[in-house]
């Protein structure tokens, strides 16, 4: 398969199907550390996160940037395992979309920007057990976060084992 082929399926999976993200920063000690959470895959492959202000995570990508956001979910219909690489599991390959990048905190209008957009996106599919915040609350409450994407690999979206892999942007140290 292509990759502009692909990446259209690893963005229409992402959007309409895999839901929540594991999303990993780096503790003080230099390990990784994985949540599951909300992220939002722009079309540029960026990552938009909008979480709560107290969140640990936040200092963790304040010391060290670095970052990897990854979606996994069912195998495409498509999906076959007929040559295994090394194991022969009996399942298929589940798809995954991961973008390593580099974290910033944004500014509180760039927040409510995210914060609006998709509360307007969720409630208009049906999804309101979440609450909903003045600007005043999301601007005492939430923080946003974008990650700046450095690698992107998809993989099952794609002929067997065939995964896709590109750079988007040079890394910042």
């Amino acid at each position: 398969m292509d990759l502009a082929t692909a990446r259209a399926a690893a963005h229409a999976f992402v959007l309409g199907e895999a839901g929540f993200a594991q999303v990993t920063t780096i503790d003080r000690d230099g390990f990784p550390v994985s949540r599951t959470m909300t992220a939002f895959l722009e079309p540029d492959w960026s990552v938009s996160l909008v979480q709560r202000v107290g969140h640990r995570r936040l200092e963790q990508w304040r010391r060290d940037p670095h970052t990897l956001v990854t979606w996994v979910g069912t195998p495409a219909p498509s999906a076959s395992n007929e040559r295994p690489h090394v194991f022969d599991l009996g399942l298929l390959p589940p798809r995954m979309v991961a973008v390593r990048g580099t974290a910033s905190v944004m500014s509180a209008q760039w927040t409510l920007a995210v914060y609006r957009r998709e509360v307007a996106r969720q409630r208009a599919a049906g999804f309101t057990k979440a609450p909903l915040r003045t600007d005043e609350e999301v601007a005492a409450e939430l923080a946003g976060v974008r990650i700046e994407p450095v690698r992107v690999r998809l993989e099952g979206f794609g002929v067997g084992a065939e995964s896709h892999l590109w750079t988007v942007r040079r890394a910042i140290p």
